[in-house]
């Protein structure tokens, strides 16, 4: 029989913060994975997460609730929608966004939670073939 899992988001498996204004929280509930994002007045994508990400745009899928605050997304293909308390939006690969006004924005995503915010890891570079000299 399954167990209920129960956690608090101030006790989360994992804690990123952004470059600046704001962090995530993510919490693993068996097989799924939300995260909560706090962002601060001031916070954009592409500034606070695209160092992190090391994409152009988010490539993230998320399914978000806003909870409170305000957010502006403008998608890759020039799409744009403001986001605000009790919206639910499922918001594709490939764009910015940013919190709009003084308060904080804060959500919990459904889907993007895994991968978001998350430091890219190096790459490694490929070991050269040695050379034969003829």
């Amino acid at each position: 029989m399954a167990r209920a899992i129960i956690k608090k988001v101030s006790d989360s498996d994992e804690h990123r913060p952004f470059v600046a204004h704001g962090s995530a929280d993510v919490l693993k509930l068996g097989e799924l994975t939300i995260g909560r994002g706090v962002f601060e007045p001031g916070w954009q994508w592409s500034k606070d997460v695209k160092p992190l990400a090391g994409t152009e745009f988010c490539e993230v899928i998320h399914t978000t609730c806003i909870l409170s605050g305000q957010l502006h997304v403008k998608m890759r293909d020039g799409q744009e929608f403001d986001l605000g308390p009790g919206d639910v939006a499922f918001i594709p690969p490939g764009h910015d966004a940013w919190v709009v006004g003084k308060e904080p924005c804060r959500a919990v995503d459904f889907t993007g939670a895994e991968d978001y915010a998350r430091v890219e890891a190096p790459k490694e570079k490929e070991e050269a073939e040695p050379s034969v000299l003829q």
